[in-house]
């Protein structure tokens, strides 16, 4: 199929260069104004497009699937994670899956940080008392926050962004340890100083902060559950910069509200955007709108993959990055 006819819709704006290039090498339909499409629109997106290029905030699941005809071809997702796509059901309906892995993972891994120190730290609090103009100068007991130094991390998934996050941590003198479905191999696992735990429980009684950097897929939903929570020290701190559904956000808030968790750093929630009320209330909880992976340099380079990937089936080939289902 020549690249020049095929039809591509864009579900949401990308980046001024990324669009450019998109119309230069194919017949593309750009989201104007700039939001979510109706479920209904991305149904009939489908079916007049031979690729659809979605982001994370759109479910494409088998019974929009069904409603996709016979002309879609290519979903070639604008980032790495796929859990929004039934991509079993789309490979039984001839569709390909394609994504762009290892784009963001310096990004998350600098949010990652940013957010353990901001909620140890307790840096936002410090932000909105120079904002309110209420404060009244330094205090040798004001403000107090614990130093990271010398701290346990717990790392939960150690993939690409896990150990690009142990880096950093590494250099700020915390101590590495990890849980994982499978132990690094040994000339991965000794650069990072890391220790690994094969039973995620043990390992979460004994850290200082617990970093979440695991997939979300049905063996990690509620992975971090009340049962799991209640193993923790009080002093301990969780941040996620993973998917929201790993951790039980209610079992959380109740954790945060009992003192029974010290704090939580949280840019991705268990419904999208629908945060439950009561984190917001809380001065030890940073919350964030999903900004590990937004930065410039990164959406162009999310931009770039999906653009080889379409390319690349286009010519007649597979796209480089291919999601096979079961690999996932």
């Amino acid at each position: 199929m020549p690249a020049q006819h095929l039809t591509v819709v864009v579900t949401r704006r990308l980046p001024e260069a990324v669009e450019t290039r998109l119309k230069e090498l194919f017949d593309v339909e750009l989201r104007d104004p700039d939001r979510p499409m109706a479920r209904e629109e991305l149904a009939a997106a489908m079916r007049r497009a031979d690729v659809l290029v979605p982001c994370i905030a759109d479910t494409i699941d088998a019974p929009l699937l069904a409603q996709a005809g016979d002309r879609l071809k290519l979903i070639a997702n604008y980032g790495a994670g796929v859990d929004h796509i039934d991509v079993a059901t789309a490979r039984q309906r001839g569709i390909l899956v394609s994504n762009t892995p290892g784009v963001v993972t310096e990004d998350t891994a600098d949010m990652t940080l940013a957010l353990i120190l901001a909620v140890t730290r307790r840096i936002p609090e410090g932000l909105t008392k120079m904002q309110s103009g209420d404060w009244q100068g330094w205090a040798p007991m004001a403000h107090l926050g614990s130093r990271i130094g010398g701290k346990r991390l717990g790392i939960l998934g150690m993939g690409r962004i896990g150990q690009a996050v142990a880096k950093r941590a590494g250099a700020f003198g915390m101590q590495i340890h990890y849980h994982n479905r499978r132990r690094l191999r040994p000339e991965v696992e000794a650069p990072l100083e890391a220790t690994y735990w094969e039973s995620l429980d043990q390992m979460l009684a004994r850290m200082d902060i617990l970093s979440i950097n695991c997939p979300h897929t049905p063996a990690t939903f509620h992975l971090v559950n009340a049962r799991r929570l209640k193993l923790m020290k009080p002093s301990a701190v969780i941040v996620n910069t993973s998917r929201g559904e790993v951790i039980d956000e209610n079992a959380l808030t109740r954790a945060l509200r009992a003192g029974e968790i010290a704090g939580a750093g949280l840019d991705v929630f268990e419904q999208r955007h629908h945060i439950n009320p009561r984190l917001r209330e809380m001065p030890n909880v940073v919350l964030l709108p999903h900004m590990g992976s937004a930065t410039i340099e990164g959406r162009l380079e999310m931009g770039e993959k999906v653009i080889i990937n379409i390319k690349t089936f286009a010519d007649g080939h597979r796209p480089p990055d291919q999601v096979v289902p079961g690999m996932l």
